[in-house]
């Protein structure tokens, strides 16, 4: 089967104006100015098969949400080629915009000061959606989110977490097979990301939307995406599932200990860096070649109730990860 997106060494360069440092260098910018280029994505080669939900990861100005508005269609290319649903995207042609969908979690596409209904009503005419099925769709979708009182209510006067939720079904009323999300649930409360991603997870699923979602929480991406794709400085640093990203580039593994009564003085390199060493236990960092024999070894130590291995946290691990490429 044929992937429904493709990328191949897709860029993107701005060119940004260099103020000179003074008040002569401003004058002189009046005159001559100095220019460079950036390039917000590098030559980027990315394939998505149909129904795939892949998290895009990377600090901020990695070129996340650049790449995304060029598969969109929003931002023409410098180099490079790409298809989305066999269409080139910044062709715009009105088949591809049908099909696909973009929403970005710090802008609004829902009218401010008219209620939700109003705008899923301009939308179903925009994209001329049979008012029937148009309304089973919002039905269902908000339903399954739990703002199905909300519809009437201006947009303003909704929360974030409600505003997210209906700029959602925005974005999905027209059944689209391609979802670009950045940031969906950005700023929003726990319990409304909680919300979010089981509405994602369900829909995606069932509805067998091709889906690119970019976050800074990570728990969206540990809850959602087998796949993930990290990118850094506009060039793709790892393309695979996240525990192969915890499994090649952790460096160690913590141990943590806990006994009947007071823990014994460990002391020695053979148990690796000891983190921390109280009441509550011992928690050791070990490198992962030495996870056995230090466990073994453990197993000796009296008055142990419990010995448990846990692999470094993924948000460690990404900002190692971040650190060491642009070191």
């Amino acid at each position: 089967m044929e992937p429904v997106i493709v990328a191949s060494g897709l860029r993107r360069i701005y060119r940004v104006f260099e103020k000179q440092p003074g008040f002569l260098g401003a004058l002189r910018g009046l005159v001559s100015r100095r220019h460079r280029e950036v390039a917000a994505v590098d030559g980027i080669d990315l394939k998505i098969g149909a129904g795939e939900l892949v998290g895009f990861l990377g600090p901020n100005g990695a070129g996340k949400t650049t790449t995304l508005k060029m598969l969109s269609g929003l931002l023409h290319p410098s180099g490079g080629s790409a298809r989305v649903l066999g269409f080139t995207p910044w062709e715009r042609e009105p088949e591809f915009r049908r099909q696909i969908s973009l929403l970005l979690g710090q802008k609004n596409q829902l009218s401010w000061d008219l209620p939700a209904r109003e705008s899923f009503e301009l939308n179903r005419a925009i994209y001329g959606i049979d008012r029937t099925t148009a309304w089973q769709t919002i039905d269902e979708l908000s339903s399954l989110l739990e703002v199905g009182g909300l519809l009437d209510k201006p947009v303003r006067e909704l929360s974030l977490g409600e505003r997210m939720k209906m700029e959602l079904i925005a974005a999905l009323l027209h059944q689209p097979k391609v979802l670009f999300l950045d940031e969906p649930t950005l700023g929003l409360d726990i319990v409304s990301q909680h919300r979010i991603r089981d509405f994602l997870r369900r829909v995606v699923a069932e509805k067998k939307i091709t889906t690119i979602l970019t976050s800074h929480y990570l728990q969206d991406i540990e809850s959602l995406c087998r796949r993930v794709v990290i990118i850094d400085r506009g060039r793709i640093i790892h393309d695979g599932s996240l525990a192969a990203v915890v499994r090649d580039f952790s460096d160690h593994k913590q141990i943590e200990l806990r006994f009947s009564g007071r823990p014994p003085r460990l002391q020695g390199s053979e148990w690796g860096e000891i983190v921390r060493s109280d009441e509550a236990g011992i928690r050791l960092r070990v490198e992962p070649g030495r996870v056995t024999e230090v466990s073994r070894r453990a197993l000796d130590l009296p008055g142990l109730e419990d010995i448990r291995i846990e692999s470094v946290p993924v948000e460690e691990v990404i900002r190692k990860l971040f650190t060491r490429h642009q070191a």
